[in-house]
């Protein structure tokens, strides 16, 4: 049966459906490359330093999940394993680049978050974490990076640069030297004057605190 209906479905798997799939697995490589670079990074910076109980620390925390642990921080990068589009009032619509292809718009993501490297540690689970950056990548391997008040690789120039490499060891540097120019903040009193005996109990056993980083930093 040859319906309308049956063109626009197999139209739409052949098109968005094709593109998506081709998104995913160039996202995916591209973590893959991610993590290759932060390993190696975080060695060469190692051997930089001359203070040897100051160092950062890779994990790789499985496929779509990887920790650099930069002295008292922890940075997630994680790939989300779904292709997202924009809504329609998102500025990359205007973009030349974009309005030449719709498609252009489909973008797998890597979303880098911001914690207390002692949250994990002191498994202090009330602690809170921090979106602070996410990586754009299309299927061109075109990117562009969204973050507070980004000044650099912004979505204005998405079209103009593929996540190479040399752009990789810039944008992961740009990020961990914004992350650690963020001091902790003594809670405020009147956020943490309200205790019960339960919390107490624990906070004692694990020496915890509830904190959590600052949000954002100029990108």
């Amino acid at each position: 049966m040859d319906t309308e209906q049956r063109k626009h479905i197999i139209q739409t798997l052949e098109t968005k459906s094709l593109t998506k799939s081709h998104i995913f697995n160039i996202t995916h490589d591209i973590f893959q490359e991610t993590k290759n670079v932060l390993h190696e990074m975080s060695g060469e910076i190692n051997e930089e330093l001359n203070a040897r109980a100051i160092k950062l620390e890779y994990r790789d925390k499985g496929t779509f999940v990887a920790q650099l642990q930069v002295a008292g921080d922890m940075l997630i990068f994680s790939m989300h394993t779904n292709v997202f589009v924009f809504d329609p009032k998102h500025s990359i619509w205007e973009n030349e680049y974009v309005k030449k292809d719709k498609f252009n718009a489909y973008c797998g993501v890597i979303n880098v978050y911001n914690f207390l490297a002692d949250s994990f540690k002191y498994n202090r689970m009330d602690d809170e974490g921090y979106l602070i950056t996410r990586i754009f990548i299309n299927k061109d391997k075109s990117f562009f990076v969204e973050g507070h008040n980004t000044i650099k690789y912004g979505v204005e120039e998405f079209g103009q640069h593929k996540f190479t490499e040399e752009i990789m060891i810039d944008v992961f540097e740009t990020i961990i030297s914004r992350t650690i120019s963020f001091d902790l903040y003594v809670p405020p009193m009147d956020a943490v004057r309200r205790i019960i005996a339960d919390q107490v109990n624990t906070k004692i056993e694990n020496s915890k605190i509830e904190t959590g980083k600052r949000m954002g930093f100029d990108f």
